[in-house]
């Protein structure tokens, strides 16, 4: 079993930064890769930004080129600095975890607020 705990979010003013964190435990034998999604009060659940274990990314189109995904390896993290951020930013983030069998696993989320 994995557990996902995410730190960092918080309220912010637009064109202000954040920084999430997202530390796996447990049993983190093999990770293909994690990533970090976000929903938005009465959207569905999207895809920010992912990075595999050979540390390929991808991003959403809204955010590239203002948010950054990062790993470490050794620690089970993934970090994911957001700058420029933008009101259309805010929503509950979630960092996902897929492992070597394919499960994936969810964190609790944390709620980033970007006020205009």
């Amino acid at each position: 079993q994995v557990q996902l705990v995410e730190s960092g979010g918080g309220l912010v003013q637009a064109g202000g930064s954040l920084r999430l964190s997202c530390a796996a435990s447990g049993s983190t034998w093999r990770i293909i890769n994690m990533g970090w999604y976000r929903q938005a009060p009465g959207k569905q659940r999207e895809l920010v930004a992912r990075i595999t274990s050979g540390a390929s990314t991808n991003y959403a189109d809204s955010v590239k080129g203002r948010f950054t995904i990062s790993r470490d390896s050794a620690k089970n993290t993934v970090d994911l600095q957001m700058n420029s951020l933008k009101p259309e930013d805010t929503a509950v983030y979630y960092c996902r975890l897929l492992d070597g069998r394919y499960v994936e696993y969810w964190g609790q989320g944390t709620q980033v607020t970007v006020s205009s």
